[in-house]
């Protein structure tokens, strides 16, 4: 090979050889500064929640409060501050559960009730509220084959013949489920199925009229609502012709 190309050759070499030696032998290049970011700060107060889920008839002890920092632009004024109430667990110990709550849900005091020396239904009740019992059949026929559970919504349905025909008439509409037998809240296990000789209630005074004129005509069912529909009355689209009597003064069942 000619030697000027080999001297050629072997200065392109060390050239590249060259190159790569600095660029891989230096120092490595500095990181970029970095850059620091202030959080806004967040005001905070402490809320009682729950520290744990809390079955409804749950008797309240100091295991089932804790407080826990809240946003406080997210605080409701149905939540239970530490600010303004700091021996709100100490109070509150001993009351019943009149709802279910949740592990980490805020407590409201409307969902606790002090039973003093009432039974717990009576504890429950909202006042002016009265509860009342109704037979129910073993094979589920009158209460949605048994799947009807504490804490439920219902309507109470009466099927009866008049005349020559049948009807089935809404009795009562929304009505809140207390307790199925001695049962107040879910079993645990199961096939969430609950059955018992009677089914316990919440029902104004009115409502409590209406169903032991109802049962007098005879038996009565329950019919299971949506969760969707709580709060929306639902009434039979068939003329009533139940009578009441109340002070003295007869009238329809439900009128339309």
């Amino acid at each position: 090979m000619n030697p000027m190309r080999l001297a050629l050759i072997g200065v392109a070499i060390a050239v590249v050889a060259g190159v790569f030696y600095l660029f891989f032998s230096g120092d490595p290049a500095p990181p970029p500064p970095a850059v620091e970011v202030e959080l806004p700060k967040i005001e905070t107060e402490e809320v009682l929640t729950a520290a744990r889920d809390v079955p409804i008839g749950t008797i309240i002890s100091d295991l089932d409060l804790r407080w826990v920092p809240w946003p406080y632009s997210a605080i409701s004024p149905v939540m239970i501050t530490k600010s303004i109430d700091p021996s709100a667990i100490l109070s509150l110990k001993g009351s019943i559960a009149r709802t279910g709550m949740m592990d980490g849900e805020p407590v409201r005091r409307e969902k606790l009730v002090k039973p003093s020396n009432a039974g717990f239904i009576s504890a429950v009740l909202p006042g002016g509220m009265r509860a009342v019992s109704i037979p129910i059949d073993a094979q589920g026929t009158s209460n949605a084959g048994g799947f009807i559970l504490p804490n439920d919504h219902v309507d109470v349905m009466r099927a009866g013949r008049v005349g020559e025909s049948i009807r089935a008439d809404i009795i009562a509409s929304d009505i809140t489920v207390l307790a199925i037998g001695r049962n107040y809240q879910e079993l645990t296990g199961g096939d969430h199925t609950m059955q018992g000789p009677n089914v316990t209630l919440e029902v104004t005074p009115e409502q409590a009229q209406d169903i032991a004129v109802a049962q007098l005509g005879g038996g009565v069912s329950l019919v299971l609502r949506s969760l969707l529909d709580s709060g929306k009355a639902t009434l039979s689209g068939q003329e009533k012709s139940l009578s009441v009597i109340r002070f003295g003064i007869e009238s329809e069942l439900i009128k339309r």
